[in-house]
This record gives structure tokens, C-alpha cells and sequence, in this order.
């Protein structure tokens, strides 16, 4: 790890610890680039193209964190960071082709360059990637983490699934889908570093409670943007959840108390998917009205402050404090 004297002026907490993780973080980057070529040309070009349009790269940063917090294994770390990060980008693949979606990370998407089928069999391709990585850390209990993360990451897509265009989905029920298709790889990317580094239990348990607070006031914040955000800050297109009919914080909370006019709206819209160019105006409108959005980043409050309490059996240090930050810079970020 550098030397924390050599760490560089940063404009955030992420790119203070990628920084300070700055060593670490090129071999994960060596591991992804390696593991990512395949004699088929269309696998590490359609790789590339999204690994490289960048990310915030927080869930292989974690990893690392929370190996090097404990003063961990870093060499065993690397593989698990670089297959965290492949377990993420094979779901982004898939997610836009269920989505539709047409931009991201401010490119194109995957698959409207490369098409559908491309896109979910490379997504496969990162999948079993990541197993092959997860095996070469050499831990029977970081590789059940991990998988079981896998597992419900795919719950939590077919959960959304059966949530989309149901104006019924309530709060508790837009709070499973997002633990389990979000915060359980952040889960368990904290949650490894502490199994790796030899932690007991109530440490790891600690790691693991970060990971899940992090991951859930992460999503909220997310949802919150597609309402809120700029497009060409954010790197993909707002008002995405609302054409695609997703049940999110700031539409529940509109719908808590919507009146007999706003729920025939939402009905509309979101269950019948019937929209008009003005619709997302409109649904702006509401959500502000009924404070969606103020109540989904007061709810992404909550789970900060659950995730940085995590933090109190920690020892104090440089990552310790990144991480706390981090959970701050999430509630705040516009992007």
C-alpha cells in the first residue's frame, strides 16, 4: 500500500483512497485486462468498451479497503477486487439489455453497439471469470461470499422484475430488491477483506453491516437522481426508471399520499406504461409536491448513518476515516 505522505490532493473520498490504494489498485487494474482477453475478438472488445468508459470503481476499491484496514493479504486481495468488479460489469451488461437502456457510463450501451446477444453471453464470459479469480484467492469462505452474493444479485433482478409497473410496491418491498441487486455485492466486497484478513467474527460482521447500509444509500441516492439529476453529469439518460415503469423511493413516497387524480396518473404511466412527452414533467411535479425526494435522501441518511456506526470497532486510520467519508460523499454526490 503507499505511503500515506504520498497521497494526492483529491476532489473526493474515492480519489483519496484510489490514492492512497494507488499501488494496489494497478494490480487489480493488470488482473482485470488479463483476465478479460479471449481468443474470440468479441469478448475483450465488447469487455473493453465498457471497463474502459471508467466507473466509479468503488466496489473493488472496498475490497481493497477493507483488506488493508486490517493490515490483510493484499496479493489474495487483488483477485477478489478484480472479480467483484467483473461480477458488476457481466450484471450492467445484462441490466441493459432488460432495461433497454441506451446510455451508459455517458456511452452508448453495450448493446445497442454490440447487440443483445452479445452482450448477456459476454456478461456470462465475466461471470465465469470471476469464479476462476475467486478460486485463485484460495479461500473456501471468501468464494462462498462471493457466489452467494451472485446468487442473490440474480433474486434481486427477477424481485425488481415483479415490482416494475406495480404501483404496489411498497417501501419494505423496494428495500428487498435493492439490498439484494446492490448492496450485496457491496456486502460482500467489504465483507471479504475482513474473512481474508483473518477478523473475528464481530469485525467481519461490522464489514459486512457497512457494506449493506452503503450499498442500500447508494441505490436510494441513484434512484434519486433519475429525477433530480443533470443528464450529462449523471452518464446516462434521467428519467429512465420512470419509462421503464421501476418502483422507486421518490415514486412510493409520492404514492403514500397521492389523491385520486395523481393515482390514475401513476396508473397510467407507470402500470400501463401509457406516457406522453410531457408525462416525466408531471411525475416531476408529484414527487415534488408529496417531498420524494427530500424523504429518499432522508432515508439515504439513515442507512449512512447505520454504515459509518459499522465503522466504531475499527481502529482509527487513514482508511477508516476514507470510509467514513465515502458513505458521506454517496448522500451527497450528483452522479
Amino acid at each position: 500500500m503507499q505511503n500515506t505522505a504520498q497521497k494526492l490532493k483529491s476532489n473526493s473520498p474515492l480519489d483519496e483512497m484510489s490514492a492512497l490504494l494507488g499501488d494496489d489498485m494497478a494490480q487489480v487494474n493488470a488482473l482485470i485486462i488479463e483476465n478479460m482477453q479471449s481468443d474470440v475478438k468479441l469478448i475483450p472488445k465488447l469487455a473493453e468498451y465498457l471497463i474502459s468508459a471508467g466507473g466509479k470503481r468503488i466496489r473493488p476499491l472496498l475490497t481493497l479497503a477493507s483488506t488493508a484496514v486490517f493490515d490483510g493479504p493484499m496479493d489474495r486481495a487483488y483477485h477478489l477486487a478484480a472479480a467483484v468488479e467483473f461480477i458488476h460489469t457481466a450484471t450492467l451488461l445484462h441490466d441493459d439489455v432488460v432495461d433497454l437502456s441506451e446510455e451508459r457510463r455517458g456511452k452508448k450501451a453495450a448493446n445497442l453497439v454490440f447487440g443483445n446477444q452479445a452482450s448477456v453471453l459476454v456478461g456470462d464470459f465475466l461471470f465465469s471469470k470471476a469464479f476462476q479469480m475467486m478460486v485463485n484467492a484460495q479461500s473456501l469462505d471468501v468464494l462462498e461470499i462471493l457466489s452467494n452474493a451472485s446468487a442473490v444479485i440474480a433474486q434481486g433482478e427477477v424481485l425488481q422484475l415483479m415490482t416494475t409497473n406495480d404501483i404496489n410496491t411498497d417501501l419494505p418491498a423496494y428495500i428487498e430488491v435493492i439490498e439484494s441487486k446492490t448492496a450485496a455485492l457491496f456486502a460482500a466486497s467489504c465483507e471479504v477483506g475482513a474473512v481474508l484478513s483473518d477478523q473475528p467474527q464481530e469485525k467481519v460482521h461490522a464489514m459486512r453491516t457497512y457494506g449493506i447500509a452503503l450499498g442500500n444509500a447508494f441505490q436510494i441516492i441513484d434512484d434519486a437522481l433519475d429525477y433530480s439529476a443533470d443528464q450529462k453529469t449523471l452518464g446516462k439518460e434521467i428519467g429512465d426508471d420512470f419509462k421503464e415503469g421501476k418502483m422507486t423511493a421518490p415514486v412510493i413516497f409520492a404514492l403514500q399520499d397521492a389523491d385520486a387524480d395523481e393515482m390514475a396518473f401513476w396508473q397510467r404511466t407507470l402500470a400501463r406504461k401509457d406516457q406522453s412527452d410531457k408525462d416525466f414533467e408531471t411525475a416531476l411535479g408529484y414527487i415534488n409536491a408529496h417531498n420524494g425526494l427530500e424523504k429518499s435522501i432522508t432515508l439515504a441518511r439513515d442507512y449512512a448513518k447505520k454504515a459509518k456506526d459499522a465503522l466504531n470497532v475499527l481502529p482509527d486510520s487513514d482508511l477508516k476515516r476514507l470510509m467514513r467519508e465515502t458513505v458521506d460523499f454517496t448522500i451527497s454526490r450528483n452522479f
